[in-house]
């Protein structure tokens, strides 16, 4: 079969759950691609089924060695070669980047069919600021290296979105309670499906809630940002300006401090020199 599109990679938005959420578009590359390539064709055989396509399809995933990659992009050259992930939008928590990348780098054309995405789609459920968020993908199984990745971003004043597994909501949203501090939050699961719900409170109320019962099926966690930040006393203002001055020149030890702080950087320069000349 002759495909009708232009040779090329196109980046194809699946259904996460309802099989209606495909778009019309997205159904049309189906067809009419040269090739798929999926991540778990039992899987993507469904979702053809539906859009009416019998293309083949090719697996493409994380264990994908380059020269699968590279065949890939070759045969972008001359045929429309469409990327699926098992759900949502390829490339979210998904494989599918280095894909894109090569293409783009052998100059292949490049179109997306946007659609769902199981991270956005929460946040519109869940009722939390959206106008700045921060996607977190999974966070990591083991408690300390959980807690090392939240700190990270326990300071950021934005929505935070983890996708998680249902065995570990309740230790994940007790070490989120932890390190981030008891914010108000909303577990989204099965989303779009027939069993979708959300569940808010704060991070321990959900916490407390999957102890009790463990919840199934794909699960999008969503954090508030964190709330406004107390002014500091002159005091810790003067202990951090003495700590950066010990390892900086001033102006960096001012603008480390200013970050750290959320303070005026003119004004922490003046003090930082004011301390310099008493040492």
């Amino acid at each position: 079969m002759s495909s009708s599109l232009a040779p090329g990679l196109y980046i194809v938005a699946g259904p996460i759950g309802n099989l209606s959420d495909l778009s019309p578009r997205a159904a049309e590359i189906l067809r009419e691609a040269d090739l798929i390539a999926v991540e778990d064709t039992r899987v993507s055989a469904k979702l053809l089924r539906h859009a009416g396509s019998d293309r083949p399809m090719v697996p493409y995933h994380d264990h994908s060695d380059e020269r699968v990659r590279a065949r890939l992009v070759e045969r972008m050259a001359s045929e429309a070669v469409a990327l699926l992930s098992d759900a949502g939008t390829p490339l979210i928590s998904d494989p599918g980047y280095k894909l894109v990348r090569d293409a783009r780098e052998a100059g292949r054309a490049i179109t997306t069919a946007p659609g769902p995405c199981a991270a956005i789609a929460a946040i519109t459920l869940s009722g939390l600021p959206s106008d700045r968020f921060l996607f977190m993908g999974f966070p990591p199984s083991k408690t300390k290296a959980r807690t090392d990745a939240l700190n990270e971003v326990a300071a950021l004043r934005a929505s935070l979105i983890f996708y998680e597994s249902g065995p570990r909501c309740a230790a994940s949203l007790a070490d989120m309670a932890a390190v981030l501090g008891d914010r108000p939050a909303a577990l989204c699961r099965e989303i779009s499906k027939a069993y979708e719900e959300t569940l808010s409170g704060t991070l321990t109320d959900l916490s407390a809630a999957c102890t009790v019962k463990e919840p199934r099926g794909e699960i999008v966690i969503v954090v508030g940002p964190p709330g406004e930040r107390a002014a500091p006393e002159a005091d810790e203002i003067d202990a951090a300006l003495r700590d950066a001055l010990a390892r900086l020149p001033v102006s960096q030890a001012a603008g480390e401090v200013s970050r750290a702080l959320g303070l005026d950087r003119k004004t922490l320069y003046a003090r930082a020199m004011e301390l310099k000349g008493k040492a």
